[in-house]
């Protein structure tokens, strides 16, 4: 059985872990036609995270390549929605957090744990949380090893919304179909801006970022008058 698995339904893929205890790759081809894709993991994990064998005696090089699993869901064009059924422990938290939504069931457990095991965050955790939920909330998981269940992650916005378990994949699918239902450069111009945001600290700067790209649209015989 593949680690990884992706299935299509409709405009959305769907990828499921299926070695949770293990790092994976996350090297399936998304293949065209995709609008959006819905990240989980195979029950009772969301992803356990990396294997501790290989962070005892991992250097820089062997930290990049357990990161690359995560980062190139982080640097997708297409919209992501991670689907955390389970335990979401380091650098499966990080799964969850470099998709652009997550939706969580209430059996969902996001548990940094670096400091519990004796190491740094890595992989850019402390920024996408922090990004996600603001200082206080990202310093009580970081440094004061607070474990938020599903409910907990929608309170304190890490979640977009917490579902009972039997309905968390069909509501990730119905949410993820929103997004693929759009043209996807469109789609994907979108989320760039939004990632560029980021940097902008001043309203005029913002219409000025969005300019080019609405005229870029405008010219697409996108527009649809309602």
């Amino acid at each position: 059985m593949s680690v990884v698995e992706v299935e299509q339904r409709d405009r959305v893929a769907i990828l499921t872990l299926n070695d949770p205890d293990r790092r994976n790759a996350l090297n399936a081809e998304i293949v065209d036609g995709i609008g959006a894709l819905v990240v989980t993991g195979a029950p009772p994990a969301f992803c356990a995270g990396a294997d501790l064998g290989d962070l005892a005696t991992a250097g820089a090089d062997q930290l990049v390549a357990i990161y690359e699993g995560f980062l190139r869901i982080a640097r997708s064009t297409l919209p992501t929605v991670a689907a955390v059924n389970g335990a979401a422990v380091g650098a499966g938290m990080n799964l969850a957090l470099a998709c652009d939504v997550r939706i969580a069931a209430e059996s969902a457990r996001f548990d940094a744990r670096f400091l519990d095991l004796g190491i740094h965050p890595g992989g850019g955790h402390t920024w996408m949380l922090r990004n996600a939920v603001g200082p206080q909330v990202a310093a009580a998981v970081v440094l004061f090893g607070e474990v938020l269940d599903g409910r907990a992650a929608e309170r304190t916005g890490l979640a977009w919304s917490c579902v009972p378990p039997g309905e968390l994949l069909p509501v990730a699918i119905a949410f993820a179909a929103g997004a693929a239902s759009k043209p996807a450069p469109l789609v994907a111009a979108a989320k760039e801006t939004l990632r560029d945001m980021a940097g902008v600290d001043r309203h005029d700067d913002a219409v000025a970022r969005e300019l080019g790209t609405q005229v870029w649209s405008i010219q697409q015989g996108w527009l649809e008058p309602r």
